[in-house]
This record gives C-alpha cells, structure tokens and sequence, in this order.
C-alpha cells in the first residue's frame, strides 16, 4: 500500500529566523551596492554634462563663415554653365544673395534634379536652391522656406494681344505640345471656337508660335523666358495662369532657426524688390500678381 509523504512539520521559530536572515542578507546587499549605484549615477550625470549640444544648421553656418548651396547645372534660366563655364542664372543669384545677408560665403555645388535632395540629407550641401517644387512626399523628408521663384505653366502672347482668361480665348490659336499639362489643361477650359493645335514636341510648339503659326503659346515661364531672350521681336508675355509651382529653397527637417532666416531674407527680397529684378532678368517677366 502506498502512502503519501508530508512535508516535515517546521520547527518553533524556524520560519522567522530564516525569513529574517533572509532579509539581513538582502539589506546588506544592496547596502554593498550603493556605493556604486550613487558612482554609476554621477558617472551618467558628467556624461550627459559633458556630452556638447547638438549645433544647429544656421550656427554651423555663420561659424564656418560659408554656406554651402546646392544648384542647378543644367536647367536654365534656373542654374547653367556660362561662356565661362561658370553658374550662372536665376538660383545661383539668388544663392548669393541669401549668402550676402548672411555675411557669410556662398560655396555653389551644382547639382542635378535626382541628387539635389540626397546632397541635402547627406549634409554635402547648407540648402538647396534648385528650382525645387513642393508636394507631400517631399515634405516627409527635408522643409521648405516660402516661395522665392515663380514657376508656372500658362498662355503667352505678344503684348498687342488682349487676353487675360480663358474666355478670351476665344477666335484665337494656341500652340501646345501633345500630352503636356498645359494642352490637357486648355482642352477643358478653352471656349468651343478657340482652335487648340497640338505638336509633338516643345521646339515645334515654340517655333510655330515665333513664326506667327499661333497667335498663343501654352507653355512653361521659362520656356517663354527663353523665347522672349532668343526672339524679341515675338517676346512672349505672360495672359493668364494655368498651373502655378513655384520654387522653394529647401533645407533639412528640424531646423527652425535656419528656416526663419532664409524665410527672413527672402522676405526683404521681396519688399525692396530683390526678386523682381531676377525675374525681369532671368524670366524676362516681372513677378506673377500677387507673388
């Protein structure tokens, strides 16, 4: 027959006793360990003292006294090499505006539109002046200052023709290349009788509107610039707006100093009539109403 065992009773006062050397033990423990808890924690302290706070991007700048600017190197009037193989245009004068009232030196690094970003966020450029567009993906990764460009699609015509909407466009022609946003755009606005002619690409739209083939040119501002620079004699002037994207300078996310002062500068550029002059210079246009 099998019986089932029971623990042992427990002695008198045996469970108090061990439960009481039990905690002798643990006191004495951590009293041994405190030493080096409070030792540990003063370490952590110096360190967090002594760890130097991050600089942001504007006092980087205005210590090394330069600020490194991303451009374009082939989008004119934007940024392109001159006859002396140097930048030149729109973005890189506006580089060098933004550096003077700084007081700091601009170092320009042309770049293209697919590592414009990727220089930024890899600190290989300050900012970046790039005839840079706005959306929500971009957003998620770098910030933007306001507007400094007009970038825009539109109708052009010479300035003896009188039209400043679409209803006006009507018994007109207008040239517009096939597939762009600006032909799509005049097909659901333009009145029934405005005759709309497609081509195939933009030099046989620019030049059907240089020879008189259209009374109108639906393009881009800067495609209009380079008409007005290369023609003058059928100078494109701006009637109304179609899509309008302006540029923006861009900078890296979490850098409200930095922006405030670009913000700052452009806005003065603006006011004594700094960026009117770029435009009239590089777009051969004075700013857009309301700019």
């Amino acid at each position: 027959m099998s019986a089932a065992f029971a623990a042992p009773a427990a002695l008198p006062g045996r469970t108090t006793k061990t439960s009481e050397t039990i905690m002798l033990s643990r006191m004495l423990s951590c009293r041994r360990l405190l030493p080096v808890c409070f030792a540990l924690t003063a370490l952590g302290f110096a360190a967090a003292v002594a760890a130097p706070a991050r600089a942001d991007d504007l006092d980087s700048i205005m210590a090394a006294k330069v600020i490194r600017i991303a451009v374009p190197q082939d989008f004119a009037p934007f940024g392109s090499a001159g006859l002396d193989l140097q930048p030149q245009g729109y973005d890189i004068d506006m580089a060098n505006l933004i550096a003077k009232s700084l007081g700091v030196k601009a170092e320009i690094i042309p770049v293209t539109s697919a590592n414009r970003i990727p220089y930024l966020q890899t600190h290989k450029a300050d900012i970046v002046i790039s005839s840079l567009g706005k959306n929500a993906e971009r957003e998620q990764v770098i910030d933007f200052s306001d507007a400094y460009a007009p970038f825009f699609s539109g109708v052009f015509g010479t300035a003896d023709i009188k039209v400043s909407g679409p209803a006006d466009l009507s018994g007109k022609t207008v040239g517009a290349t096939r597939g762009a946003i600006e032909e799509q755009a005049l097909t659901t606005m333009a009145p029934a009788d405005a005759t709309i002619k497609r081509f195939e690409d933009n030099n046989a739209t620019i030049t059907a509107f240089v020879s008189g083939q259209v009374d109108l040119i639906a393009t881009g501002n800067t495609v209009a610039a380079t008409i007005a620079e290369r023609n003058p004699q059928r100078a494109p002037a701006l009637k109304f707006v179609i899509k309008d994207s302006p540029c923006y300078v861009g900078m890296n996310k979490d850098e409200p100093n930095l922006k405030a002062k670009i913000n700052e500068i452009i806005a003065q550029a603006k006011a004594n009539g700094d960026i009117a002059k770029l435009s009239e210079k590089w777009l051969k246009a004075p700013l857009p109403p309301g700019f």
